[in-house]
């Protein structure tokens, strides 16, 4: 004869209490309030550190411009004169590409370049997280200056 699977001293060791799985939650839920603020932290520092080796590849690309073309380009041919010939005066002599192609920075805008520029001869530089000029931590400037 099969033994009866339902019988009360099964139903007990079967499963778990209410209590018990309510434990569970509030320990899983304290749990994620400590870490996921940090995780999210992190995320911000990520995205500010990708930026500036985005921005110092754009200036050495630049650099490799100017040592082909003695002169970097204009601001009115902008970064996109390391990607594909300039149509614009001054068209470069010995123009050659010096990106594949031109990075979006980590908000997903694109870098800003200024020749002259007001922080050194040319300014490369992200807006950061607020898209807008100047700001504080994530939404502060990054640029080639610094």
């Amino acid at each position: 004869m099969l033994p009866n699977l339902l019988s009360p001293a099964r139903r007990r060791v079967r499963g778990f209490t209410l209590i018990e799985l309510m434990v569970v939650l509030v320990i899983i839920g304290v749990l994620g309030a400590l870490i996921v603020p940090n995780v999210l932290e992190r995320a911000d520092d990520a995205r500010v550190t990708a930026a500036r080796t985005d921005v110092n590849g754009i200036v050495t690309a630049l650099k490799r411009y100017k040592l082909d073309n003695l002169r970097y380009p204009s601001a009115e041919q902008g970064l996109q004169a390391l990607v594909s010939r300039p149509t614009v005066e001054p068209v470069p002599p010995s123009w050659k590409p010096n990106l594949d192609k031109l990075p979006a920075d980590p908000w997903g805008r694109p870098y800003q370049y200024l020749n002259p520029g007001v922080n050194g001869e040319i300014d490369v530089f992200s807006l950061g997280a607020d898209g807008q000029p100047g700001g504080e931590g994530k939404d502060a400037d990054i640029g080639s200056w610094q």
